[in-house]
């Protein structure tokens, strides 16, 4: 069956993304965040609240984590969909409960074509969607490290 839009070399997409929660995961437990997969929490703009899952998170230390590990598209242009999630994503923390530490985390990928990396990209046209309090992490694959952005 022809997969056109799945990861080259990957079983699925979403092993992809299973297998970078794991990195994540040991990552943040070097840092001393003991964090839990799938982590669910109430959320809402308003009064009403509903469940929503986190990939990662700790309600003991109040964190929680959100995990992209997209990149450019093949032709180094814009994962215009991709990036639909991370703005979905600001939207979860937004209505998130406040005394939460929020973090972003994401695979760092560079493109020659624009000098940049899909998080530099994001955070730079899409800033206006971006709550203040939230820490975008961006990890390296190749060396195995993870740089907060600060935008």
């Amino acid at each position: 069956m022809d997969k056109p839009f799945q990861r080259i070399g990957s079983k699925s997409n979403a092993q992809v993304g299973r297998d970078f929660e794991n990195i994540a995961r040991s990552f943040f437990k070097g840092e001393g965040l003991l964090l839990e997969l799938d982590i669910k929490i109430p959320v809402g703009i308003d009064l009403i609240k509903k469940n929503h899952a986190f990939d990662l998170g700790c309600l003991e230390q109040k964190v929680i984590v959100e995990c992209k590990s997209h990149k450019w598209t093949a032709g180094e242009n814009v994962p215009s969909a991709k990036l639909t999630a991370w703005n979905e994503a600001m939207y979860y923390f937004l209505a998130s409960p406040k005394g939460f530490r929020k973090i972003m985390f994401v695979l760092h990928d560079y493109s020659q074509k624009r000098k940049e990396t899909l998080a530099e990209y994001y955070l730079r046209t899409y800033k206006h969607l971006v709550p203040s309090d939230i820490e975008f992490w961006e990890f390296n694959e190749d060396e195995s490290t993870a740089i907060r952005l600060c935008f």
